[in-house]
Protein backbone atom coordinates (compact mmCIF):
# COMPACT_ATOMS: atom_id res chain seq x y z
CA UNK A 1 0.00 0.00 0.00
CA UNK A 2 1.40 3.28 -0.86
CA UNK A 3 1.31 5.70 2.34
CA UNK A 4 -0.03 8.54 -0.62
CA UNK A 5 -3.10 6.33 -1.41
CA UNK A 6 -3.62 5.51 2.68
CA UNK A 7 -5.43 6.91 5.33
CA UNK A 8 -3.40 8.13 8.25
CA UNK A 9 -4.26 10.58 9.95
CA UNK A 10 -1.38 10.79 12.10
CA UNK A 11 -1.00 13.60 15.48
CA UNK A 12 1.67 15.68 16.35
CA UNK A 13 0.69 15.70 19.93
CA UNK A 14 -1.36 13.32 22.08
CA UNK A 15 -4.79 14.23 22.86
CA UNK A 16 -5.07 16.06 26.27
CA UNK A 17 -7.84 12.79 27.18
CA UNK A 18 -5.46 10.40 26.62
CA UNK A 19 -4.53 8.83 30.42
CA UNK A 20 -2.04 6.01 29.51
CA UNK A 21 0.08 5.43 26.53
CA UNK A 22 -1.38 3.33 24.28
CA UNK A 23 -4.54 5.44 24.59
CA UNK A 24 -1.96 8.42 22.90
CA UNK A 25 -0.41 6.35 20.31
CA UNK A 26 -3.49 4.45 19.06
CA UNK A 27 -4.91 7.94 18.63
CA UNK A 28 -1.89 9.81 17.39
CA UNK A 29 -0.92 6.82 14.90
CA UNK A 30 -4.26 7.25 13.68
CA UNK A 31 -5.36 3.61 14.64
CA UNK A 32 -8.83 5.00 16.04
CA UNK A 33 -11.21 7.68 16.21
CA UNK A 34 -13.65 8.63 19.03
CA UNK A 35 -17.17 8.46 18.31
CA UNK A 36 -18.38 9.18 21.64
CA UNK A 37 -17.44 8.59 25.32
CA UNK A 38 -15.78 5.11 25.35
CA UNK A 39 -16.58 4.19 21.30
CA UNK A 40 -14.13 4.40 19.17
CA UNK A 41 -14.44 3.92 14.87
CA UNK A 42 -11.37 1.75 13.90
CA UNK A 43 -9.52 3.25 11.32
CA UNK A 44 -7.65 1.32 8.55
CA UNK A 45 -4.06 0.82 10.44
CA UNK A 46 -6.30 -0.05 13.78
CA UNK A 47 -8.62 -2.33 11.67
CA UNK A 48 -5.77 -4.39 10.18
CA UNK A 49 -4.05 -5.00 13.92
CA UNK A 50 -7.78 -5.98 14.99
CA UNK A 51 -8.07 -8.26 12.36
CA UNK A 52 -4.75 -10.23 12.86
CA UNK A 53 -5.33 -10.93 16.50
CA UNK A 54 -9.16 -11.48 15.56
CA UNK A 55 -7.87 -14.36 13.41
CA UNK A 56 -5.21 -15.58 15.67
CA UNK A 57 -7.57 -16.12 18.19
CA UNK A 58 -9.49 -17.75 16.19
CA UNK A 59 -7.24 -20.04 14.28
CA UNK A 60 -6.38 -21.35 17.92
CA UNK A 61 -9.59 -21.42 19.32
CA UNK A 62 -10.15 -23.93 15.83
CA UNK A 63 -7.14 -26.02 16.47
CA UNK A 64 -8.58 -26.30 20.20
CA UNK A 65 -11.79 -28.08 18.70
CA UNK A 66 -13.99 -24.97 19.42
CA UNK A 67 -16.87 -24.56 16.64
CA UNK A 68 -17.27 -21.16 15.42
CA UNK A 69 -21.30 -19.41 15.15
CA UNK A 70 -22.31 -16.02 15.39
CA UNK A 71 -25.04 -15.02 17.81
CA UNK A 72 -27.11 -11.54 17.40
CA UNK A 73 -25.80 -8.44 19.17
CA UNK A 74 -29.42 -7.93 20.41
CA UNK A 75 -31.03 -10.35 22.70
CA UNK A 76 -34.45 -10.86 24.49
CA UNK A 77 -34.88 -9.73 27.62
CA UNK A 78 -37.27 -12.85 28.54
CA UNK A 79 -33.85 -14.98 27.98
CA UNK A 80 -31.90 -13.39 31.10
CA UNK A 81 -35.07 -13.10 33.04
CA UNK A 82 -35.43 -16.80 32.62
CA UNK A 83 -31.73 -16.79 34.18
CA UNK A 84 -32.71 -14.50 36.88
CA UNK A 85 -29.71 -12.14 35.69
CA UNK A 86 -31.84 -9.93 34.22
CA UNK A 87 -32.32 -7.54 37.53
CA UNK A 88 -29.23 -8.71 38.83
CA UNK A 89 -26.44 -7.34 36.41
CA UNK A 90 -27.11 -3.76 36.91
CA UNK A 91 -27.24 0.08 34.07
CA UNK A 92 -24.32 -1.23 32.40
CA UNK A 93 -26.84 -3.29 30.50
CA UNK A 94 -28.38 -1.08 28.01
CA UNK A 95 -32.16 -2.17 27.79
CA UNK A 96 -34.07 -1.18 24.92
CA UNK A 97 -37.62 -1.69 23.80
CA UNK A 98 -38.47 -2.62 20.17
CA UNK A 99 -41.47 -1.42 18.30
CA UNK A 100 -43.79 -3.86 19.83
CA UNK A 101 -42.75 -3.00 23.27
CA UNK A 102 -41.04 -6.45 23.58
CA UNK A 103 -38.21 -6.06 26.20
CA UNK A 104 -34.80 -6.00 24.67
CA UNK A 105 -30.83 -5.78 25.12
CA UNK A 106 -27.58 -5.14 23.80
CA UNK A 107 -25.80 -7.92 24.72
CA UNK A 108 -22.91 -7.77 27.01
CA UNK A 109 -22.56 -11.08 27.39
CA UNK A 110 -24.20 -14.49 25.72
CA UNK A 111 -24.49 -17.09 28.45
CA UNK A 112 -28.24 -17.23 28.06
CA UNK A 113 -28.42 -16.88 24.13
CA UNK A 114 -25.95 -19.46 23.98
CA UNK A 115 -27.92 -22.02 26.57
CA UNK A 116 -30.80 -21.46 24.52
CA UNK A 117 -29.23 -22.66 21.29
CA UNK A 118 -27.88 -25.76 22.78
CA UNK A 119 -31.27 -27.09 24.12
CA UNK A 120 -32.92 -26.13 21.27
CA UNK A 121 -30.43 -28.39 19.57
CA UNK A 122 -28.38 -31.10 21.49
CA UNK A 123 -30.31 -33.78 22.90
CA UNK A 124 -28.52 -36.58 23.76
CA UNK A 125 -25.02 -36.91 25.54
CA UNK A 126 -23.40 -38.28 22.67
CA UNK A 127 -23.07 -35.21 20.79
CA UNK A 128 -21.34 -33.92 23.81
CA UNK A 129 -19.07 -32.23 24.75
CA UNK A 130 -19.59 -29.22 22.78
CA UNK A 131 -18.07 -26.27 22.33
CA UNK A 132 -19.20 -23.19 21.09
CA UNK A 133 -17.76 -19.40 20.22
CA UNK A 134 -18.19 -16.54 18.73
CA UNK A 135 -16.57 -13.04 17.85
CA UNK A 136 -18.99 -10.23 18.57
CA UNK A 137 -19.09 -6.54 19.14
CA UNK A 138 -20.78 -6.05 22.91
CA UNK A 139 -21.71 -3.07 24.93
CA UNK A 140 -21.76 -2.41 28.40
CA UNK A 141 -22.18 0.74 29.77
CA UNK A 142 -19.31 1.45 32.44
CA UNK A 143 -19.83 4.45 34.76
CA UNK A 144 -16.09 5.88 33.54
CA UNK A 145 -14.94 4.66 30.72
CA UNK A 146 -11.38 5.62 30.07
CA UNK A 147 -7.59 4.12 28.58
CA UNK A 148 -9.11 4.42 25.17
CA UNK A 149 -10.03 0.75 24.08
CA UNK A 150 -8.88 -0.44 27.49
CA UNK A 151 -12.20 0.05 28.97
CA UNK A 152 -14.58 1.52 26.45
CA UNK A 153 -18.37 0.60 26.50
CA UNK A 154 -17.81 -0.59 23.29
CA UNK A 155 -15.95 -3.72 22.47
CA UNK A 156 -14.77 -6.72 20.13
CA UNK A 157 -14.45 -9.83 22.26
CA UNK A 158 -14.64 -13.78 21.48
CA UNK A 159 -16.30 -15.76 24.08
CA UNK A 160 -16.72 -19.80 23.99
CA UNK A 161 -19.06 -21.63 25.91
CA UNK A 162 -18.74 -25.25 26.87
CA UNK A 163 -21.54 -27.96 27.50
CA UNK A 164 -20.33 -31.11 28.69
CA UNK A 165 -22.41 -34.67 30.99
CA UNK A 166 -20.75 -34.35 34.31
CA UNK A 167 -18.55 -32.26 36.81
CA UNK A 168 -15.55 -34.40 35.69
CA UNK A 169 -15.46 -33.96 31.97
CA UNK A 170 -16.43 -30.25 32.23
CA UNK A 171 -13.53 -29.55 33.99
CA UNK A 172 -11.57 -31.12 31.05
CA UNK A 173 -12.76 -28.57 29.12
CA UNK A 174 -12.08 -25.83 31.41
CA UNK A 175 -8.50 -27.59 31.30
CA UNK A 176 -8.17 -26.82 27.46
CA UNK A 177 -9.46 -24.02 27.41
CA UNK A 178 -6.40 -22.65 29.93
CA UNK A 179 -3.64 -24.05 27.51
CA UNK A 180 -5.62 -23.11 24.72
CA UNK A 181 -5.81 -19.60 26.13
CA UNK A 182 -1.83 -19.40 26.82
CA UNK A 183 -0.96 -20.80 23.42
CA UNK A 184 -2.95 -17.60 21.63
CA UNK A 185 -1.10 -14.78 23.90
CA UNK A 186 2.18 -16.79 23.19
CA UNK A 187 1.34 -16.55 19.33
CA UNK A 188 0.25 -12.68 20.24
CA UNK A 189 3.88 -12.37 21.39
CA UNK A 190 2.71 -12.20 25.19
CA UNK A 191 3.86 -13.67 28.25
CA UNK A 192 0.25 -14.04 29.76
CA UNK A 193 0.32 -15.48 33.51
CA UNK A 194 -2.83 -17.33 35.08
CA UNK A 195 -4.26 -16.28 38.12
CA UNK A 196 -7.15 -17.40 39.98
CA UNK A 197 -9.76 -15.09 39.83
CA UNK A 198 -13.46 -14.16 41.68
CA UNK A 199 -16.23 -14.90 39.16
CA UNK A 200 -18.46 -11.69 39.96
CA UNK A 201 -21.85 -11.57 37.88
CA UNK A 202 -20.76 -14.71 35.62
CA UNK A 203 -21.52 -16.94 39.05
CA UNK A 204 -19.78 -20.80 39.48
CA UNK A 205 -17.18 -21.87 41.20
CA UNK A 206 -13.39 -21.96 39.22
CA UNK A 207 -12.24 -19.19 37.45
CA UNK A 208 -8.52 -17.88 36.29
CA UNK A 209 -7.94 -14.71 34.54
CA UNK A 210 -4.45 -14.36 32.24
CA UNK A 211 -2.84 -11.22 32.86
CA UNK A 212 -0.21 -9.31 31.07
CA UNK A 213 2.98 -7.80 33.20
CA UNK A 214 2.75 -3.77 32.19
CA UNK A 215 3.89 -0.87 34.30
CA UNK A 216 0.21 0.58 33.34
CA UNK A 217 -1.74 -1.96 34.65
CA UNK A 218 -4.87 -1.71 36.77
CA UNK A 219 -4.21 -4.17 39.37
CA UNK A 220 -1.24 -4.86 41.52
CA UNK A 221 -0.18 -8.82 40.88
CA UNK A 222 2.17 -10.70 42.57
CA UNK A 223 4.11 -14.22 41.47
CA UNK A 224 6.73 -16.96 41.87
CA UNK A 225 8.83 -15.73 38.56
CA UNK A 226 9.04 -19.96 37.99
CA UNK A 227 5.49 -19.53 36.27
CA UNK A 228 7.64 -17.63 33.43
CA UNK A 229 9.43 -20.12 32.51
CA UNK A 230 7.01 -22.59 32.36
CA UNK A 231 5.18 -20.32 30.17
CA UNK A 232 8.36 -20.48 27.60
CA UNK A 233 7.06 -24.74 27.26
CA UNK A 234 3.92 -23.69 26.05
CA UNK A 235 4.01 -23.49 21.79
CA UNK A 236 5.54 -27.12 22.53
CA UNK A 237 2.05 -28.39 23.94
CA UNK A 238 0.01 -30.68 21.91
CA UNK A 239 -3.70 -30.50 22.55
CA UNK A 240 -3.44 -34.35 22.51
CA UNK A 241 -1.34 -34.34 25.65
CA UNK A 242 -2.56 -34.92 29.35
CA UNK A 243 -3.60 -31.44 29.80
CA UNK A 244 -4.78 -31.56 32.91
CA UNK A 245 -1.46 -32.10 34.68
CA UNK A 246 -0.14 -29.52 33.03
CA UNK A 247 -2.58 -27.32 33.65
CA UNK A 248 -1.90 -28.32 37.54
CA UNK A 249 1.87 -27.42 36.91
CA UNK A 250 0.80 -24.14 35.95
CA UNK A 251 -1.75 -23.92 39.56
CA UNK A 252 1.31 -25.33 41.59
CA UNK A 253 2.95 -21.98 41.22
CA UNK A 254 2.22 -19.00 43.18
CA UNK A 255 0.03 -16.29 41.05
CA UNK A 256 -2.59 -13.39 42.45
CA UNK A 257 -3.83 -10.56 42.00
CA UNK A 258 -4.29 -7.85 44.49
CA UNK A 259 -7.75 -9.26 45.75
CA UNK A 260 -6.51 -12.80 45.81
CA UNK A 261 -3.21 -12.04 47.07
CA UNK A 262 -2.23 -14.24 50.72
CA UNK A 263 1.22 -11.87 51.79
CA UNK A 264 2.10 -14.59 53.83
CA UNK A 265 1.72 -18.08 51.34
CA UNK A 266 3.32 -16.15 49.35
CA UNK A 267 6.35 -15.67 51.75
CA UNK A 268 5.90 -19.26 52.18
CA UNK A 269 6.04 -21.15 49.64
CA UNK A 270 7.91 -18.60 47.28
CA UNK A 271 11.99 -18.07 47.29
CA UNK A 272 12.73 -14.65 47.96
CA UNK A 273 14.57 -14.11 44.65
CA UNK A 274 11.78 -15.91 42.97
CA UNK A 275 9.31 -13.42 43.77
CA UNK A 276 7.58 -10.96 41.30
CA UNK A 277 5.32 -8.14 42.12
CA UNK A 278 3.90 -5.98 39.41
CA UNK A 279 1.71 -3.99 37.65
CA UNK A 280 -1.06 -6.02 35.10
CA UNK A 281 -3.64 -5.99 32.39
CA UNK A 282 -6.07 -9.11 32.43
CA UNK A 283 -6.52 -10.26 28.79
CA UNK A 284 -8.37 -12.93 28.80
CA UNK A 285 -11.00 -14.34 31.71
CA UNK A 286 -12.12 -18.13 31.79
CA UNK A 287 -15.09 -19.65 33.83
CA UNK A 288 -16.32 -23.03 35.19
CA UNK A 289 -20.24 -22.43 36.54
CA UNK A 290 -21.76 -25.79 36.93
CA UNK A 291 -25.08 -25.91 36.35
CA UNK A 292 -26.01 -22.62 37.05
CA UNK A 293 -27.47 -21.63 33.65
CA UNK A 294 -28.37 -25.22 32.64
CA UNK A 295 -30.37 -25.85 35.55
CA UNK A 296 -32.52 -22.61 35.46
CA UNK A 297 -33.32 -23.16 31.74
CA UNK A 298 -33.95 -26.26 31.72
CA UNK A 299 -30.53 -27.43 29.24
CA UNK A 300 -30.99 -30.91 29.61
CA UNK A 301 -29.72 -34.44 27.70
CA UNK A 302 -30.74 -37.61 27.71
CA UNK A 303 -27.85 -39.74 29.07
CA UNK A 304 -26.39 -43.53 28.42
CA UNK A 305 -29.35 -44.76 30.48
CA UNK A 306 -32.00 -42.88 28.96
CA UNK A 307 -32.18 -39.87 31.98
CA UNK A 308 -32.66 -36.51 31.46
CA UNK A 309 -29.15 -35.12 33.32
CA UNK A 310 -28.66 -31.30 33.41
CA UNK A 311 -25.46 -30.51 31.27
CA UNK A 312 -22.47 -28.80 33.20
CA UNK A 313 -21.01 -25.36 31.67
CA UNK A 314 -18.12 -22.83 31.56
CA UNK A 315 -17.65 -19.68 29.70
CA UNK A 316 -14.19 -18.07 28.10
CA UNK A 317 -13.63 -14.60 27.21
CA UNK A 318 -10.62 -12.89 25.50
CA UNK A 319 -11.04 -9.26 24.91
CA UNK A 320 -9.93 -8.84 21.11
CA UNK A 321 -10.06 -5.26 21.17
CA UNK A 322 -8.54 -4.81 24.44
CA UNK A 323 -5.75 -7.01 23.30
CA UNK A 324 -4.96 -4.31 20.71
CA UNK A 325 -3.95 -1.75 23.47
CA UNK A 326 -2.66 -4.13 25.66
CA UNK A 327 0.20 -4.93 23.65
CA UNK A 328 0.82 -1.67 23.21
CA UNK A 329 0.93 -1.26 26.35
CA UNK A 330 3.88 -3.97 26.65
CA UNK A 331 5.73 -3.25 23.40
CA UNK A 332 6.47 0.36 23.17
CA UNK A 333 9.46 2.90 23.36
CA UNK A 334 9.51 6.87 23.54
CA UNK A 335 9.20 7.32 19.70
CA UNK A 336 6.06 4.50 19.13
CA UNK A 337 4.32 1.39 19.45
CA UNK A 338 6.77 -1.84 18.32
CA UNK A 339 4.37 -4.24 16.61
CA UNK A 340 5.11 -8.40 17.60
CA UNK A 341 5.82 -9.55 13.94
CA UNK A 342 2.63 -11.38 14.67
CA UNK A 343 0.36 -9.01 14.75
CA UNK A 344 1.94 -5.95 12.60
CA UNK A 345 -0.86 -4.19 10.45
CA UNK A 346 2.61 -4.46 7.68
CA UNK A 347 5.59 -6.58 7.63
CA UNK A 348 7.96 -4.05 6.51
CA UNK A 349 7.84 -0.04 5.66
CA UNK A 350 9.84 1.62 2.64
CA UNK A 351 10.54 4.95 2.76
CA UNK A 352 11.51 6.99 -0.37
CA UNK A 353 13.63 9.70 0.78
CA UNK A 354 14.16 11.49 -2.01
CA UNK A 355 10.55 11.19 -3.55
CA UNK A 356 11.84 14.58 -6.07
CA UNK A 357 14.50 12.62 -7.39
CA UNK A 358 13.23 10.60 -10.61
CA UNK A 359 16.39 7.83 -10.50
CA UNK A 360 15.60 7.42 -6.14
CA UNK A 361 12.42 7.05 -7.25
CA UNK A 362 12.37 4.23 -9.74
CA UNK A 363 14.91 2.47 -7.52
CA UNK A 364 12.08 2.89 -4.58
CA UNK A 365 9.31 2.01 -6.62
CA UNK A 366 10.88 -1.22 -8.31
CA UNK A 367 11.76 -2.26 -4.82
CA UNK A 368 8.11 -1.60 -3.30
CA UNK A 369 6.49 -3.59 -6.56
CA UNK A 370 9.34 -6.31 -6.15
CA UNK A 371 8.14 -6.96 -2.31
CA UNK A 372 4.59 -6.43 -2.36
CA UNK A 373 3.62 -9.03 -4.13
CA UNK A 374 4.84 -11.28 -1.88
CA UNK A 375 4.23 -9.28 1.65
CA UNK A 376 2.72 -6.81 3.59
CA UNK A 377 4.35 -3.72 2.94
CA UNK A 378 3.90 0.28 3.25
CA UNK A 379 5.12 2.72 0.87
CA UNK A 380 6.22 5.76 2.18
CA UNK A 381 6.00 8.16 -0.99
CA UNK A 382 4.89 11.53 0.14
CA UNK A 383 6.57 14.47 -0.33
CA UNK A 384 7.21 15.28 2.98
CA UNK A 385 11.06 15.73 4.72
CA UNK A 386 13.51 13.12 6.13
CA UNK A 387 12.60 13.86 9.85
CA UNK A 388 9.06 13.27 9.10
CA UNK A 389 9.29 10.07 7.45
CA UNK A 390 11.38 8.59 10.14
CA UNK A 391 9.43 10.23 13.19
CA UNK A 392 5.98 8.50 11.31
CA UNK A 393 7.10 4.93 10.40
CA UNK A 394 8.78 4.75 14.28
CA UNK A 395 5.45 6.09 15.57
CA UNK A 396 3.33 3.23 14.13
CA UNK A 397 5.73 0.44 14.56
CA UNK A 398 6.22 -1.35 11.55
CA UNK A 399 9.10 -4.00 12.51
CA UNK A 400 11.53 -3.87 9.26
CA UNK A 401 11.99 -0.40 7.31
CA UNK A 402 14.32 -0.12 4.36
CA UNK A 403 15.12 3.19 3.67
CA UNK A 404 16.09 4.06 0.30
CA UNK A 405 18.10 7.57 -0.64
CA UNK A 406 20.84 8.78 -2.70
CA UNK A 407 23.11 5.45 -2.17
CA UNK A 408 20.69 3.65 -3.90
CA UNK A 409 21.29 5.42 -6.96
CA UNK A 410 25.78 5.63 -6.06
CA UNK A 411 26.04 2.87 -4.65
CA UNK A 412 23.43 0.20 -5.09
CA UNK A 413 22.70 0.07 -1.54
CA UNK A 414 19.77 0.75 1.20
CA UNK A 415 19.60 1.21 4.71
CA UNK A 416 17.92 -1.82 6.40
CA UNK A 417 16.25 -0.76 10.25
CA UNK A 418 14.88 -3.06 12.85
CA UNK A 419 12.61 -1.01 14.68
CA UNK A 420 12.52 -2.79 17.96
CA UNK A 421 16.51 -3.11 18.47
CA UNK A 422 16.63 0.04 16.48
CA UNK A 423 19.88 -1.54 14.95
CA UNK A 424 20.57 -0.24 11.16
CA UNK A 425 22.61 -1.76 8.63
CA UNK A 426 23.79 -1.32 4.98
CA UNK A 427 22.61 -3.87 2.31
CA UNK A 428 22.99 -4.35 -1.49
CA UNK A 429 20.19 -3.83 -3.58
CA UNK A 430 21.17 -7.38 -5.46
CA UNK A 431 21.04 -8.95 -1.90
CA UNK A 432 17.55 -7.52 -0.49
CA UNK A 433 15.93 -10.69 -1.28
CA UNK A 434 18.51 -12.70 0.80
CA UNK A 435 17.59 -10.38 3.67
CA UNK A 436 13.97 -10.27 3.66
CA UNK A 437 13.72 -13.74 3.05
CA UNK A 438 15.32 -14.64 6.46
CA UNK A 439 13.13 -12.51 8.68
CA UNK A 440 10.12 -14.53 6.48
CA UNK A 441 9.08 -10.96 5.51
Amino acid sequence: MKLSNYFLPVLKESPSEAEIVSHKLMLRSGMISQSSSGIYSWLPLGLKVLKKIENIVRDEQNKAGVNEILMPTIQPADLWKESGRYEDYGKEMLRINDRQEREMLYGPTNEEQITDIFRRNVKSYKELPMLLYHIQWKFRDELRPRFGVMRGREFLMKDAYSFDINAASSEDTYNRFFICYLKTFARLGLKAIPMAADTGPIGGDLSHEFIIISNTGESDIYFDNNILNEGNKISDISYDDDLNSIVEKFKSYYSASDEKHDKARFDEIVQKEKQMNSKGIEVGHIFHFGTKYSNSMKANVLDSDGKEKTVHMGSYGIGISRLVGAIIESSHDESGIIWPDAVSPFRLGIINLKTKDDEVSSIANKVYNQINDKSEVLFDDKNDNAGVKFSRMDLIGLPNQIIIGSKAVSEGIVEYKNRKSRETEFINLDKLGELLKEMNV
